[in-house]
């Protein structure tokens, strides 16, 4: 069997999204031929040519765009002074946004290359807005219609626009794709929709497969995973073939394999100067996964009845070092970022002694649940081994909330656990929750000021608040009234099926207090306002802390 495996557009620039891969190592050792197709950084890369700007009127960008693809990939890094003392780069409305003194604040004068970074992002993405406005109303960096398939309860919206013609990008993703097609004559295509910034992208390649080739279409991922599962509009059968619904956990026994991806295209970009946000978008970070699904699987907001969450298998920590060797080979890169739900303690404990056993020389990073097994001693076994960064959840900072959604950690655990990562040199992202059925407006107030003593005691370097959302496939969306909220339907929809409306509505104004939690916790990062009044983030009454 002949095999094509797609990441249709788009995901992250920085970095080949690890799902093809993954699938290729299981279907190569089942004896298969397999290839796969990087889609999204392919037509990023035709997109931000000279010849393609040149044609769209952007003539002062063109001149410069394949210079700063040169640099954004690490191919000359003597671009960097120039574009930091912006006398390179033409500037428009992204430009305008920023502020000199939070700047300098973040990466001084000693952080010239990571300063041009972020300038040199601001320089592509305005390239991208402009194409955006004038050329292709789709077109984003990181994602490709989005607003057609986001919370989607019918396939009427995005059904009807690919009836229309294909868009200016649309055809450049297409003939890259009947390229890659003439080029290996796949007997089946499968394309993998991991979000819904690529839902539309997928649709138009099957739409062309099915018009232009033979293939059997398959699609499959995170989205159709959790979205489609109770699908029922059958016009999605006239862009492909199957829909394939929950993958073999026993995968994550197999290496992936990254080895036909351009990895010399992809860009390393900064959007912005949060340290967190750096790691997700800058560097080629080679992509994998220690265990599958979630060793604890319980939280109430989590979608744990699906079988990729709920589903846990891990392999042996020697099972993992050999894929990181193999990995390293293949890519040349020594740094890993571990996409697991979050990582098991004991197997991350043992995956730093082998790396440590065998004298390894990497960086790795992930996320994990605060656990009362991250001691100092264990904290200073993974530094030592290479881990950088983690990011978990502390999400509502309330204890009472915490053991209603069944977290399994309190405030004061996470809060010894963030010591013991910052004290041996690992920084801490931390997700935050607001909105939580019964939440009082007390409790996000001190949540809000739990928030701003870690930053203050520097345990954590980065956090951001999510708005909670109740979904058909968590604990609090298949037994609302154990939470203290109800369902406002039950039916499902026939297209997506994911986030649902529950009730009762909050007697407080909640886009204002998100809205305040996300403007506080972005001064706290840059190191500001850690001694105003909490009440002065918020534009309605709220009450003091009660924490002491």
């Amino acid at each position: 069997m002949h095999l094509l495996l797609i990441t249709p557009p788009l995901t992250q620039l920085n970095t080949p999204y690890p799902a093809t891969a993954y699938l290729k190592g299981v279907l190569r050792d089942e004896g298969h031929t397999v290839h796969q197709l990087d889609l999204g950084i392919e037509l990023v890369d035709c997109v931000l040519t000279e010849s393609f700007l040149q044609s769209i009127g952007l003539e002062r960008q063109a001149r410069l765009i394949e210079p700063v693809k040169r640099f954004l990939r690490g191919q000359d890094d003597t671009l960097a002074p120039r574009i930091a003392n912006r006398s390179l780069l033409p500037e428009g409305k992204r430009f305008e946004q920023i502020d000199s003194d939070n700047l300098e604040w973040a990466f001084g004068t000693a952080g010239t290359t990571d300063k041009a970074q972020h300038l040199a992002t601001l320089f592509v993405e305005e390239i991208a807005d402009y194409i955006r406005e004038q050329v292709d109303p789709h077109f984003d960096l990181v994602r490709y219609a989005e607003y057609l398939s986001n919370d989607a309860p019918s396939f009427d919206p995005l059904y009807e626009e690919l009836q229309q013609s294909p868009s200016p990008i649309d055809h450049i993703m297409l003939q890259l794709l009947e390229a890659c097609v003439s080029q290996f004559n796949p007997d089946e295509v499968w394309l993998t929709v991991p979000f819904p910034g690529c839902l539309y992208g997928a649709l138009r390649c099957g739409q062309w497969l099915k018009a232009h080739t033979k293939a059997t279409v398959e699609i499959g991922g995170g989205f159709p995973n959790t979205e489609w599962r109770q699908l029922s509009d059958k016009r999605i059968y006239e862009f492909c073939d199957r829909v394939l619904i929950d993958g073999h956990p026993e995968a994550v026994e197999h290496c992936p394999d990254f080895g036909d991806l351009p990895l010399d295209k992809y860009l390393s970009l900064t959007e912005m100067t949060n340290p967190m946000h750096r790691l997700w978008s800058q560097g080629r970070w080679n992509k994998m996964m220690m265990a599958h699904g979630c060793y604890w699987h319980r939280c109430a907001f989590c979608d744990t009845s699906l079988p990729y969450i709920g589903r846990y298998r891990a392999p042996a920590a020697t099972t993992v070092v050999d894929h990181m060797e193999r990995v390293m080979q293949q890519t040349g890169r020594t740094g890993f970022h571990f996409v697991d739900e979050a990582l098991p303690p004991k197997l991350l404990k043992e995956v730093a002694e082998e790396i440590l056993r065998r004298n390894l020389a990497v960086s790795f990073w992930g996320n994990i649940r605060f656990e009362k097994a991250y001691s100092a001693e264990l904290c200073d076994l993974l530094a030592e081994a290479g881990m950088v960064a983690v990011s978990g959840g502390l999400e509502v900072a309330s204890d009472r909330l915490l053991k209603l959604m069944d977290k399994g950690v309190t405030i004061q655990q996470t809060v010894e656990a963030c010591r013991h990562f910052r004290d041996a040199g690992i920084m801490v992202h931390t997700y935050l929750m607001y909105g939580f059925p019964t939440e009082t407006l007390q409790e996000t107030v001190d949540a809000l000021e739990t928030v701003r003593r870690m930053f203050d005691e520097g345990i954590v370097q980065s956090a951001f608040w999510h708005r909670y959302a109740m979904t058909c496939h968590s604990p609090s969306g298949l037994n609302p009234e154990v939470y203290g909220a109800r369902r406002v339907t039950l039916e499902p929809n026939p297209f997506c099926n994911n986030e649902v409306d529950w009730t009762p509505e909050f007697p407080y104004d909640i886009e204002a207090v998100g809205a305040a939690l996300r403007l506080a916790t972005y001064n706290y990062m840059n190191g500001l306002g850690l001694d105003q009044p909490l009440r002065s983030w918020f534009p309605i009454r709220v009450p003091k802390p009660s924490i002491r």
